[in-house]
């Protein structure tokens, strides 16, 4: 690959030793309850006959995403800040941000997905079994994963091309476009470029159709004569629309930029909120905003 930096220490968040250690213990529990509510979302959906609809087909998707997008940060994370763990590998640092990359592109198309099936629910209810079947479910839940994946791949080929050679200390707690950015000594602009472009396609157009979804979500709920069933149609969609404004609103001021190198330290914060505070809270909103989650919990509860 050209370089000559073998590995990358992460610099993670300086500060005092009794500061870290809180940052840690933050981390460990938000990562703990992260994969518990998740996996829980997973366990009642495959339990409760009820759910086996596309809608918590697509949130088990979410969920099952959302485990494996925290689990690549976190527990390394902890490792810098702990200081048992502040290199990684030039082959680590580009298999890293290819994972959390692709899975959050992933993340924007399943999102894009979800809003699509609630339009179809709410717009064309009586037709909704038949347009929005288990097949055309799997597919376009496998067609998002691919999607995410594939988008990424020439980023991260581009990525590992780059030269660095030296520093070699990375000011964050993992790998990612700007930081690598930040220390190659190389031709940074076709990586500028592929990453514009990658987030172009895979933010923007998938916001895009979420927000047309939405659109007419909305004016077909307007419609609605009664106020009980205002209010019932927009709850189906409620914390799904929530979801999406607290992961685009971050995403998109990391990727959707010209120059992909921006505040270190602010991206630093931005990314704390989207590859850990954001798993955390999707569990709690889909279940605390969803009346069917939340009678399948209580059956679930009163059979133990």
């Amino acid at each position: 690959n050209g370089t000559s930096v073998e590995e990358f220490i992460l610099l993670g968040f300086p500060g005092t030793w009794q500061s870290r250690v809180s940052l840690v213990v933050v981390f460990a529990l938000m990562y703990t309850l992260t994969v518990i509510g998740n996996a829980s979302i997973i366990a009642l959906v495959w339990a409760s006959r009820n759910l086996h609809t596309p809608m918590y087909f697509f949130l088990c998707n979410l969920s099952f995403l959302e485990i494996w997008y925290t689990t690549g940060v976190v527990p390394k994370a902890i490792g810098v800040m702990l200081g048992t763990s502040q290199t990684i590998s030039f082959s680590g640092c580009i298999l890293q941000l290819f994972f959390l990359l692709s899975l959050g592109s992933t993340e924007c198309f399943l999102l894009s997905v979800m809003a699509y099936d609630r339009y179809l629910a709410i717009c064309y209810p009586l037709r909704y079994s038949s347009l929005m079947n288990s097949i055309l479910s799997v597919r376009l839940a496998l067609s998002s994963w691919l999607g995410g994946f594939l988008a990424i791949s020439l980023l991260a080929f581009l990525t590992s091309r780059l030269t660095f050679c030296g520093p070699d200390v990375i000011n964050h707690f993992l790998c990612d476009i700007d930081s690598c950015l930040a220390l190659s000594c190389s031709d940074t602009w076709p990586v500028e470029l592929a990453t514009f472009l990658v987030s172009i396609i895979v933010v923007v157009a998938s916001c895009v159709v979420t927000l047309v979804s939405y659109v007419y979500i909305i004016s077909s709920i307007l419609r609605i004569q009664s106020v009980h069933g205002r209010k019932k149609a927009f709850s189906t969609c409620s914390a799904h629309l929530s979801v999406v404004t607290i992961w685009y609103g971050s995403t998109m001021f990391l990727y959707v930029k010209p120059s992909a190198q921006n505040s270190l330290d602010l991206n630093k914060i931005v990314n704390t909120f989207n590859t850990v505070v954001t798993p955390l809270l999707n569990p709690f909103i889909y279940t605390l905003r969803n009346k069917e989650v939340k009678l399948a919990l209580g059956r679930a509860f009163q059979k133990k």
